[in-house]
């Protein structure tokens, strides 16, 4: 259990780093795909658009170290459920989006597989949050320090 708990967290810290690492630098086109979804008022997008990319290249960071192990898989958890609901939203709307998810030259448009992948994305961090930390994670030196 430990050696998946360590390939999961980090492959799913890997794919955060990369998803908030494209997305640095552009606010304007991240807040037009959040603004496409047409779910948060006007005064959440901005903001929301600024902050997202560290967040989750800080998650991905935690991920990957094993450091908070299990606050940072729940808070992926949580974020990847709603990116699901989001998009699902979508659909069932019939908007036209791009989901945005790796920066503004990403095209994938909001879809059910889209949907199942997001929510797989939770799932699995979900099981690293209940299997933390996993194997050569920081919070096992620090446990038994």
């Amino acid at each position: 259990m430990e050696a998946a708990v360590l390939i999961i967290r980090v492959l799913l810290g890997g794919l955060l780093v990369v998803a908030g690492a494209l997305k640095l630098g552009h606010p304007a086109e991240l807040a037009a795909s959040i603004a496409g979804f047409r779910l948060l008022p006007p005064q959440v997008v901005g903001p929301l658009a600024l902050a997202l990319p560290y967040v989750e290249l800080m998650l991905g960071a935690y991920l990957i170290a094993g450091l908070f192990t299990r606050v940072a898989a729940f808070i992926a958890a949580v974020q990847f459920f709603c990116y699901a609901g989001a998009v699902a939203s979508a659909v069932l709307r019939h908007l036209a989006v791009n989901c945005g998810c790796f920066g503004p030259n990403d095209t994938a448009v909001a879809d059910w597989p889209h949907v199942a992948l997001d929510f797989s994305l939770a799932l699995a961090s979900v099981f690293v949050a209940y299997g933390a930390p996993g194997a050569l994670a920081i919070d096992r030196k620090l446990r038994s320090a």
